[in-house]
């Protein structure tokens, strides 16, 4: 991300800290709620992408050195995708997730302990699903239902399967493995855009040039 906070104007504020010898001493820092995004002509277009799955614990350095020849262009791997914090957005490492499944279960028990119950699929004799699998359903969920073919009423038990937390939470991780990746042939157009967007445009109390602003807090030291 080093190469992406390259292209993020500053923001100097009143310093704070009451240390400072004087109050309107300013403290320089970069202003992250000015975010650069992919155009949306081409975010919307899926033409402009790939799908990709995440290998093992690959992070976004990683993958954008494999497809882009380039680590420092992992922030177009975020991008691509919309991710905002790779904490939560991103799958988590084999040693992580073990960490995070200890620390929101407390014991490996409650781990591989039931989290909900799901359908498995039925279908009548003529191949006609009459329930769908993965639906959430109670453990003692049954179906009756009218069989045409052999003209009679029937009662299915035992039709649902119990997925442990440890399933659940493997599901969440596996979906985050999903993305897409801009095709190489357009990285030079975001970057390109990020250089017309990040910049500030002129006019207003608060612009000192294209990379920097200058605010004033209103709130004073209390004594």
């Amino acid at each position: 991300m080093a190469y992406y906070f390259r292209y993020i104007p500053n923001l100097e504020y009143i310093n704070r800290n009451e240390s400072q010898d004087q109050i309107s001493n300013y403290t320089r820092t970069k202003n992250l709620f000015k975010r650069g995004k992919i155009r949306d002509d081409i975010f919307g277009n899926l033409i402009f992408f790939e799908k990709y799955n995440i290998i093992g614990d690959e992070r976004p350095d990683i993958i954008a050195e494999k497809i882009y020849g380039d680590a420092s262009l992992d922030w177009i791997v975020l991008l691509s995708n919309n991710i905002v914090n790779v904490y939560d957005e991103w799958p988590m490492s084999q040693e992580s997730f073990d960490k995070y499944l200890l620390e929101k279960y407390n014991t490996y028990d409650v781990v591989y302990g039931t989290h909900h119950y799901e359908t498995i699929e039925v279908k009548d004799s003529s191949g006609n699903i009459i329930v769908k699998s993965g639906l959430v359903v109670p453990s003692s969920f049954s179906v009756r239902y009218f069989d045409y073919d052999l003209g009679q009423d029937k009662q299915l038990l035992n039709i649902t399967v119990a997925i442990s937390n440890y399933d659940y939470e493997v599901r969440i991780e596996e979906k985050k493995r999903n993305i897409f990746l801009l095709k190489s042939d357009y990285v030079p157009v975001v970057m390109n855009d990020m250089e017309n967007i990040m910049p500030y445009k002129e006019g207003g109390d608060q612009y000192i040039d294209p990379t920097l602003k200058r605010v004033d807090n209103i709130r004073l030291y209390e004594n």
